[in-house]
């Protein structure tokens, strides 16, 4: 199995599961977000590359270039780009970490500022 399936299959299986969380998603942000990943991807890997820090097992590659980077090291920077917004989302989703919840746990009833908040200002 070549590079280039496996990464088709992974980003094939990630973008099902986050499907309801990516169709709720602005697109335009996601996909300047992917453009510029996959920029600095072409640029640092081509630089890495020329540089000796790894290679590519040729018969594992399509051997289809952009600058110095394999087509294949794109598709962790379109993961990256796609898949970090949608674990924000989901992740930030969590009681434990909303700060609406915390907001609401903190706040006397009959008012709108949060408990003790008065005398961090005033001390």
């Amino acid at each position: 199995m070549t590079n280039i399936v496996m990464n088709v299959l992974v980003l094939v299986v990630l973008t099902a599961v986050s499907w309801p969380v990516l169709r709720r998603m602005r697109g335009w942000p996601l996909l300047w977000a992917t453009l510029h990943l996959c920029l600095l991807t072409a640029v640092f890997d081509t630089i890495m590359i020329d540089v000796g820090l790894y290679e590519y097992a040729t018969d594992k590659i399509l051997g289809v270039y952009v600058w110095g980077a394999p087509l294949e090291d794109f598709a962790y920077a379109i993961a990256a780009a796609v898949f970090v917004p949608v674990l924000w989302v989901l992740l930030g989703r969590s009681p434990r970490t909303s700060s609406r919840a915390r907001a609401a746990a903190t706040t006397t009833p009959g008012t709108t500022t949060p408990a003790g908040r008065d005398d961090e200002v005033a001390g």
